[in-house]
């Protein structure tokens, strides 16, 4: 057999797949593998994520930063009247916005830093799972 005649014996042979007799069985024994692979894997992200934001919130509420005591080095005490003042001017603008809206007698100054915390924690859970939703609904 001549190079000429070999090629496309070859691409004939190879271009017709043959079709085998436990196709279906095999698909289904691909689709379970994959099926319960995906649940395994969802439940180990589903619990390091819980461990990982039960970690994060723990550490959180026993966190100590004090910027502004008469013992912290310079920078630290300027770190602190900085955020300080970025907070106060944070404030006041939520509280601007709030009276041209018409809520003005709602006083974001009464809470305290953690139910704020807490609020802005629940919005960018909320956004996340937004999130998760529409990727999920393209996918």
């Amino acid at each position: 057999m001549s190079v000429d005649e070999f090629d496309p014996e070859i691409e004939r042979l190879f271009a017709r797949t043959p079709t085998m007799a436990d196709a279906p069985l095999f698909i289904a024994g691909v689709e379970a593998k994959l099926a319960s692979g995906s649940r395994v894997r969802t439940l180990a992200l589903t619990l390091a994520g819980l461990i990982g934001g039960a970690l994060a919130v723990n550490e959180t509420m026993h966190v100590s930063l004090n910027f502004g005591s008469g013992e912290a080095p310079v920078a630290g005490r300027a770190l602190g009247q900085g955020i300080q003042a970025a907070s106060v001017g944070t404030q006041d603008a939520i509280q601007s916005l709030l009276n041209q809206t018409g809520m003005g007698d709602l006083s974001l100054g009464s809470m305290g830093g953690i139910q704020l915390f807490w609020i802005a924690a629940g919005a960018l859970i909320a956004l996340a799972a937004a999130g998760v939703m529409k990727l999920s609904q393209e996918a």
